[in-house]
């Protein structure tokens, strides 16, 4: 966990700059080239079940930025795929895990304060699902919408593109992949 002052960059992209950090620390630990995606806002998926998750919890001085990962173990959920890194063939044990993790982290959040979300919203659209992918999107209303992932905007928030040519900026809200 890592918490993070408001002085910093606004913390909506704070999330991206978890998800990047995550991925790329998830990579280097696989043994062969497998299929990693990440799922707005806050899901690393490997060959489509998930594999990770990221939660940021804003707090009074700051924003506490928690990332779970299966690492030796995953959960049986009946609504979702899941996986461990154990399961996909990795040796790595959780605290070297972390200790990479911390490492990649600390270099991404020096590049968000430094340039912005620019170069971390490249990243993390370059290891998404496709422009295009259909989505359902469950609003914190519990609203659904269905339509296809149009990209980010310029602060990250998912951007949704509505059957009868619509668009919605989505900040918050549970993701599926069609």
């Amino acid at each position: 966990m890592v918490a993070i002052r408001p002085d910093d960059p606004p913390a909506a992209g704070l999330a991206l700059v978890a998800a990047v950090a995550l991925e790329e620390t998830v990579r280097g630990v696989l043994p062969d080239a497998r299929a990693l995606q990440l799922k707005w806002p806050n899901d690393l998926l490997l060959d489509g079940a998930k594999l990770s998750g990221i939660l940021l919890e804003r707090g009074v001085a700051d924003v506490v930025v928690g990332i779970g990962v299966n690492v030796a173990h995953h959960p049986a959920l009946p609504d979702r795929a899941t996986t461990s890194l154990r399961a996909a063939g990795a040796t790595v044990d959780a605290a070297t895990l972390l200790e990479r993790l911390a490492d990649r982290f600390a270099s991404w959040l020096g590049v968000w304060r430094a340039q912005g979300i620019g170069l971390v919203a490249a990243q993390w659209s370059a290891r998404a699902h496709p422009v295009g992918t259909a989505l359902s999107v469950r609003l914190p209303d519990q609203t659904t919408l269905q339509g296809q992932f149009l990209g980010l905007d310029v602060g990250g928030a998912l951007l949704l593109g509505l059957a009868d040519g619509t668009r919605h900026v989505i900040h918050a809200g549970d993701v599926f992949v069609v």
